[in-house]
């Protein structure tokens, strides 16, 4: 979580404030109030913070409230390092005149790492993180959904303070670290799931533990215009063995019907514990 919000505290002044990109939530108006009145944002970034402390222990209670609590004031301090770095010129900010697109590519990336490695281990950087982990907690939306719309919202409201074109990709940039958070949380341990029909089940399913050591599941159904009953195999694989279960079922019917799902978390023996 520390190194999370380390690198989003060098998004934040390496790629965001020397090229006017705007950020949604909290740090957002942090931005806003260094953009216009030139407070330096890990300040305001805490002291907007500090209301939302309650609402956040109420919700999470005291274990995971103290991450957001430390992870709240790691931003600031790492903020305020940036701060001090660029001010004794140890970092250069990259700035650009003409390659936006780079600059909001790479602030993506690294501002959804920095959220991204908070949030996987439990903590959030204050603001619109407590408030999107109460709507993933009670609607089962993803954080980065959540956190998208949210952003949208609050880097709208500052067409008046920066300039449109820079306002088009901030929105650009939320969209690829929304992605990012994404991934992090959820992409380690995506797999494939495959739902085959077939004629022969129990061949396919006995091989596929032979040759794969995966467990296969066999479910009973029966086909809508044939009405004959059959048993379908359900097996999910990580995404390296997903041509090695190709090969294996048409070895043993070419004709088997074969459904491959994106899996984002899988949970038991053979992959991770819980």
């Amino acid at each position: 979580m520390l190194a999370g919000t380390a690198i989003y505290a060098f998004g934040i002044h390496f790629f965001l404030i020397p090229n006017q990109f705007m950020e949604g939530g909290l740090t957002g108006i942090a931005l806003l109030l260094n953009y216009t009145l030139d407070i330096p944002p890990s300040y305001t970034t805490l002291i907007l913070n500090i209301p939302l402390f309650y609402v956040g222990w109420r919700y999470f209670g005291g274990r995971t409230m103290l991450y957001t609590v430390v992870c709240t004031i790691a931003l600031s301090v790492f903020l305020w390092l940036m701060e001090r770095c660029i001010r004794l010129g140890w970092i250069v900010p990259f700035q650009t005149e003409h390659d936006f697109f780079l600059a909001t590519l790479y602030a993506g990336v690294t501002i959804g790492t920095g959220l991204g490695l908070v949030f996987r281990f439990g903590g959030t950087t204050g603001g619109v993180d407590i408030i999107a982990r109460i709507v993933n907690k009670k609607r089962g939306l993803s954080m980065g959904q959540i956190i998208l719309m949210i952003d949208v919202l609050v880097i709208g409201s500052s067409y008046f303070y920066i300039a449109g074109e820079m306002i088009l990709y901030t929105l650009v940039m939320v969209f690829i670290s929304s992605r990012i958070i994404d991934f992090i949380q959820e992409g380690a341990y995506a797999a494939k799931a495959f739902t085959i029909i077939t004629d022969h089940p129990e061949e396919i399913s006995k091989k596929i533990g032979q040759e794969l050591d995966r467990g296969a599941t066999l479910f009973h159904a029966k086909g809508s215009y044939t009405k004959q009953a059959k048993e379908v195999v359900y097996c999910v694989v990580y995404r390296n063995e997903v041509r090695r279960m190709r090969i294996l079922v048409r070895a043993i019917d070419p004709r088997a019907f074969m459904i491959v799902h994106d899996v984002q978390d899988v949970m038991g023996e053979g992959f991770k514990p819980e």
